[in-house]
């Protein structure tokens, strides 16, 4: 082959090679919707792998190292594990616990989170250092109804359906963790969750978190207090 006929060969390869990148690079965004019928028994046994850090009733711990799991949506459950798993979330400690050759398939998955949303929730949740008779709690439910209602609800109960967390009765250190993380860059969320957090200062961002941190989880949701 000379020199010329090579080059035009090179030219027509490269050209093919271009063509298919752009038209692979422009492809629509696919989503696959599946269906299970959760087994909570098999859910619970499932669960025995996060038990370890979440503890058995799904608790977590007051120093916000591991969130509150009990009573969560279980579609905002099943969307951060996918998401771990991904690692469109980085979380070094979970992504080993949530692969599916540690939690299972995506039958074994759905009987956990719905499990784990059954949960009865903690009586004494960690909150913050502001009551609701001091001048910061009332900021902090000023900047909430501004800022958060439209998404997780007048009392933070968030929305299953719309994959919007569920605050009520989460550990304030965990919540305001996470948040820092958010503003610092460290931790990817919803574009208008990212905006929220971004906006308000470092302060503003405590006192809004307080004032979560009290809002009132629903009698039928709690688990009794352990000298009941």
């Amino acid at each position: 082959m000379n020199y010329r006929r090579w080059l035009g060969f090179l030219h027509v390869i490269l050209g093919i090679f271009f063509l298919v990148v752009t038209t692979f690079s422009h492809a629509d965004e696919i989503t696959i919707e599946l269906r299970f019928q959760p087994n909570l028994e098999n859910g619970k046994l499932v669960y025995e792998i996060c038990a370890s850090c979440h503890l058995p009733d799904g608790w977590g711990d007051k120093d916000g190292t591991y969130p509150q799991l009990a009573g969560q949506h279980q579609n905002v459950l099943i969307k951060q594990i996918l998401e771990i798993r991904s690692g469109e979330r980085d979380n070094p400690l979970m992504y080993p616990f949530v692969q599916e050759r540690t939690l299972g398939n995506y039958q074994d998955l759905a009987d956990v989170v719905a499990y784990i949303a059954t949960l009865p929730m903690t009586p004494e949740h960690n909150k913050g250092p502001w009551p609701n008779f001091t001048k910061e709690y009332e900021k902090g439910k000023k900047i909430y109804k501004k800022n958060c209602v439209s998404c997780h609800g007048k009392t933070g109960e968030g929305n299953n359906k719309q994959y919007y967390p569920r605050l009520q009765g989460q550990h304030y250190a965990y919540v305001l963790r996470q948040a820092r993380m958010v503003q610092k860059g460290l931790r990817k969320v919803d574009p208008a969750m990212l905006a929220v957090v971004k906006n308000l200062s470092r302060e503003d961002l405590e006192l809004v978190i307080n004032y979560v941190s009290y809002l009132p989880v629903p009698d039928k949701d709690l688990a009794p207090f352990k000298d009941q």
